[in-house]
Formats: structure tokens, C-alpha cells, sequence
């Protein structure tokens, strides 16, 4: 059976959501941590929906190209209707770092059908965009902001936005000229309104995305389109939404309910190499761990500050306790975030090796990414929702002692309060 849906995520936290998405509305979705050979496509099985968990956004234009080529291909072979890449709800991207541009030209010649679509909003996490600017909440159920003004966003450490407008934003990264379809076009007449827009062949089209009632005739635009020729979309999460909600043969289904989180078998591990004022607030509000601060600078240079760190560690674990090691705020010259979060992603590494950890939590774009990568595994498939944006997974590994471990990985942006101690219930 052929998936009619494809996926790639700009980085781990965002392409769970999209699982996540998929599998509450009933379909067999899975994510792979590489382009699967066909014996991992066998021992997947049937699947309506396939996953590549990558961490693009991180990248240069060129490494970006050079990944993402042969990833069109494999899609391309594997006869998707549909190539959905999966990028944060909040754009993040620039010129020179995790540009959307570089990576949709990379994937365009496998699917070069009359028009692009960029789906830009998510309702369900507080992103809206309304006559082509983005608007995000700060945090889950925090105010809502201009993005260019956002308290986080403004300040991103390695792709500030400074531009709200999507156009302008894709149109600095390449992805020229751009059509728009505002929500104040998407009625009865929604269709016409959108072949109205394509003025020029294959053509990137941002649609406005203001409410989730707006999903749906965008969900059953696409898949019309997709009947014309196999179909290459952007956007976060919400156009997995929109897909999954119309999907062709199928009954309207309502997302089902979460399945219940269950206690943690032994002790509980979360890293936190997240930046944001978020998952700070969350790391200061999780009871029940001891906390463990990581320098990033001497994480990197300090051999004896690293193994000092692991030692604390491991003793933690073993006796049972719930550990949450956060990198501290760097100094007036921080080191480079990528090399961070490589280091953050080797020292994670070699905990799990010698510590019976079932669940784990990573915060952190970036930091996901890459420690993910750095893990056994070959896949991940949904085990539930903790909150809007943050899944937890079932991890896939031919390791035993990793092999069904509990993983949730979280954006900077995403969750409560006490989205730690919940993990850790």
C-alpha cells in the first residue's frame, strides 16, 4: 500500500506534531529518522502517511540542497500524492540558515506541479495569518503578537524574525514571486479565487489562515490539486490538519481522544538546551527532579566539567530519580548554538548508554534534532498528546534499551507550566 502522504520536518519537534495530527485523525502514520530502506518499509506495514524527521532548519542552502534532493526523489519513487514540508509554525528561517527557499527549490523538480502552496497558520497553537502577516501567541494560551514583535520570536538567537509579512520573509530566502490568497477570498467561490491568483506556471501561493474552520476547504483545495499532478506544500502542522480532516474516500473524522499518559516506569530524563523564556519557566517549575545545570562553553572545552556532569548524572538515574539537566544562559560570547547542541546531543548519547531511562524529554529545536539523531533509532510512531504542539512518541530501535522507550520533543514556543512535571507523572 502506497502512503498518499508524505512528510519532512525542518526539525524533529515539528515533524512529531505532524504525527501526532495524523495519527488523531485515524490514519497509520510513521516517522523515520532517515529515508527508509525497503526492509524498514516492510517492517512498517501498511501505512497511509510516511514521515522523514530532519533537522533542515539548522542548515546552510547548500547542505540543505544536498539533503533534500535526494529526499524528493524518494518521495517522487514512492508515489505520494501529497509531499508536505514540514517547517515551524512560526517560520523560522533566514537566508542563510534553515531557508524555506533553498529547501522547497531543492524539492520542487521532484514535483513540479502549476503551483506551491504555503499554508500559513495553526490555529490549535496560536498562529494566524491574516493578509499575509504571521501572528503568534507567546506561549500555549499566551498573548497574541505581530511576529516582528514577538517578546521570543524578535530575539531568536539564530533566525530572528524581523519581517511578519510571509511574502517578504520567503521572498528574501528566494522563493519569488509569490501570489496570495487572503481569508477574505476563501468562501464559496474558493477554488476560483485561488485560480484566479496563479498568474504565472508553478507558481508559490501563500494562503491566509485566520481561524481552524479555514482548514478544511483548504484541505479539500489541495487534495483537488493533487489529483492534477503530485502535489509539493509548506507549512506547519495546521496542513496536516487540513489533509487529514478531507482525506479523499474517507468520512469527516473528528480528532480522537487523547490516549491516557500512564505513569513512568523508572526514572524520567529531561534535557532542556532550549533558550526561550518558556521552557526556562518550565525547567524553574519541575518538582520532583534534581536539577542539574550544564555550562555550554566548558560542555564544549571542559573535559573535566563534562564528566563531572555525567558522574552526578548517572548516580541520579540509577537510583531512581527523575534528573533535568538545563544548559546555562551563555556568557557575552556564547558559543556557536549548532556545536551546543552537538554537544548537548553526544552527552545524552552517553547517558542513555549506561542509564535505564523509559522516558525521556528533550527541549530545544535544535537540540531535538540533533540528540535524536545521535540515538539508535529507526523510527517514531504517536503515543499522545501532552499538550497543543508537544507529543509524546514511541521510540523504534533495534537497541532493546531503547527500543519502546517514551520520547517527547519540544520546541522553545510549546507547552504549560508544568509541562515537566506532567511528563514525569
Amino acid at each position: 500500500m502506497t502512503p498518499r502522504l508524505g512528510w519532512y520536518g525542518d526539525d524533529f519537534t515539528g515533524a512529531t506534531d505532524t504525527l501526532a495530527n495524523l495519527a488523531r485523525r485515524g490514519k497509520r502514520a510513521l516517522l523515520f529518522l532517515r529515508p527508509p530502506s525497503p526492509q524498514d518499509l516492510a517492517e512498517a506495514g501498511p501505512l497511509d502517511a510516511l514521515g522523514i524527521a530532519g533537522a533542515t532548519r539548522a542548515m546552510t542552502p547548500e547542505d540543505i540542497a544536498q539533503t533534500l534532493e535526494p529526499v524528493g526523489r524518494f518521495f517522487r519513487e514512492l508515489g505520494v500524492d501529497v509531499l508536505h514540508y514540514k517547517i515551524c509554525s512560526t517560520f523560522d528561517s533566514a537566508p542563510d540558515r534553515g531557508s524555506i527557499g533553498a529547501a522547497l527549490a531543492a524539492l520542487r523538480p521532484a514535483f513540479p506541479h502549476r503551483c506551491l502552496p504555503i499554508l500559513g497558520g495553526q490555529p490549535d497553537l496560536g498562529r494566524y495569518c491574516l493578509f499575509g502577516n504571521l501572528f503568534a501567541a507567546a506561549g500555549t494560551g499566551g498573548a497574541v503578537y505581530r511576529l516582528d514583535r514577538h517578546p521570543t520570536m524578535r530575539a531568536h538567537p539564530v533566525t530572528p524574525m524581523q519581517e511578519a509579512d510571509l511574502r517578504a520573509h520567503l521572498a528574501a530566502q528566494g522563493l519569488a514571486p509569490i501570489s496570495h490568497l487572503p481569508f477574505t477570498d476563501q468562501g464559496d467561490g474558493l477554488q476560483a479565487a485561488f485560480d484566479a491568483a496563479l498568474t504565472t506556471p508553478q507558481q508559490a501561493m501563500l494562503l491566509d489562515v485566520a481561524r481552524d474552520e479555514d482548514l478544511a476547504p483548504l484541505g479539500k483545495l489541495l487534495w483537488r490539486e493533487a489529483a492534477r499532478a503530485p502535489l509539493l506544500a509548506a507549512g506547519a502542522s495546521g496542513l496536516a490538519q487540513a489533509l487529514a480532516a478531507t482525506w479523499p474516500g474517507a468520512a469527516a473524522m473528528a480528532p480522537l481522544p487523547e490516549p491516557p499518559l500512564g505513569p513512568a516506569q523508572g526514572p524520567v530524563l529531561v534535557m532542556v538546551g532550549s533558550l526561550s523564556p518558556i521552557s526556562r519557566a518550565q525547567a524553574e517549575a519541575a518538582t520532583g527532579f534534581l536539577h542539574l545545570a550544564a555550562d555550554p562553553a566548558r560542555l564544549l572545552t571542559d573535559a573535566a566539567h563534562r564528566e563531572a556532569l555525567r558522574a552526578e548524572a548517572l548516580r541520579a538515574l540509577r537510583d531512581g530519580r527523575h534528573l533535568l539537566v538545563a544548559t546555562s544562559p551563555p556568557g557575552s560570547t556564547p558559543p556557536p548554538a549548532r556545536d551546543v547542541a552537538l554537544a548537548t546531543a553526544d552527552f545524552l548519547a552517553g547517558l542513555l548508554a549506561e542509564a535505564p531511562v523509559r522516558r525521556l524529554g528533550i527541549a530545544g529545536g535544535d537540540t531535538s534534532s540533533l540528540a535524536t539523531q545521535g540515538l539508535d533509532l529507526w523510527g517514531l510512531s504517536y503515543r499522545t498528546t501532552l499538550a497543543p504542539g508537544v507529543t509524546l512518541c514511541r521510540a523504534h530501535s533495534h537497541d532493546p534499551r531503547l527500543d519502546g522507550m517514551e520520547l517527547m520533543l519540544k520546541g522553545g514556543q510549546m507547552g504549560p507550566p508544568d509541562l515537566f512535571t506532567r511528563l514525569a507523572a
